[in-house]
């Protein structure tokens, strides 16, 4: 009798070791959620190493020619070779873009109204009337590392995703990693800045750093079992704990 109760126990044992709750790997289980701090409003703040596409346009279409140029490789010939592009602007470590007839621009630390608002006021009227100004990033991108499926760096077309979007696109989280306690790190004013936001909880959609920056980096923690069972093999270290539980069990019931 006494050794059916030792199999039961160590059989209890072994099975609550394999379990995971439910609790540490369901997202939005808990807190309530102010809907007035949840917002779909998304600013794009331009930084430096930013690679712009910028497009002027207006009725007068000679009088945008100057200031979106094209971009075309060319041969041994000297003849231009393949389908032109349009010319593109990085964004200096001064913050600032060299941009044809306006020279030199600062649009780092500028949201994209205001770098609007920016080249509307140096183009009207002198230049061109009622132009209309298109900015886009061409290199945006964010990156997801640690114990996710799917590790790396995404390029974003249309700059606006959400920690969700970027799990989703790094395949979700594997079932080791702590949901609790991701960390995403932004950097604002030339300093790296670390957010940590608790997957688990609905207090996520109201965190600053729901929606991504450009070159955010996400990183997912390993959880503790993870951690220990990374310098062995999982099913080996799992065959010698049981090992060595049920050789416990015999010594004590053969005494």
């Amino acid at each position: 009798m006494n050794k059916i109760k030792f199999i039961f126990l160590l059989y209890l044992i072994i099975t609550a070791s394999a379990c995971v709750s439910n609790k540490d790997i369901a997202y939005f289980q808990f807190d309530e959620v102010d809907q007035s701090k949840v917002s779909n409003k998304f600013q794009t703040i331009f930084k430096p190493d930013d690679l712009l596409q910028i497009t002027i346009s207006s009725d007068d279409l000679e009088a945008t020619k100057p200031f979106n140029l094209p971009v075309a490789s060319f041969g041994t010939s000297n003849s231009a070779v393949g389908q032109p592009r349009q010319q593109t602007y990085l964004i200096d470590s001064k913050g600032e873009i060299d941009f044809p007839v306006l020279g030199k621009l600062k649009l780092g630390g500028l949201t994209r109204e205001e770098a609007l608002e920016l080249f509307d006021n140096k183009l009207d009227p002198d230049y061109i009337k009622n132009p209309t100004v298109n900015i886009r990033i061409s290199n945006f991108k964010i990156s997801v590392y640690g114990d996710v499926k799917k590790p790396g760096t995404y390029t974003i077309p249309n700059e606006r995703v959400s920690i969700l979007d970027a799990i989703g696109l790094a395949g979700d989280l594997n079932i080791s990693g702590k949901r609790k306690n991701v960390m995403v790190i932004r950097e604002e004013n030339n300093q790296k800045n670390k957010y940590f936001v608790d997957l688990t909880s609905n207090k996520t959609l109201t965190s600053p750093v729901y929606y991504l920056q450009q070159n955010d980096a996400v990183y997912v923690e390993h959880n503790y079992a993870r951690i220990q069972s990374a310098s062995s093999n999982t099913n080996t270290s799992l065959f010698i704990s049981v090992t060595g539980l049920i050789i416990t069990i015999v010594s004590l019931l053969t005494r």
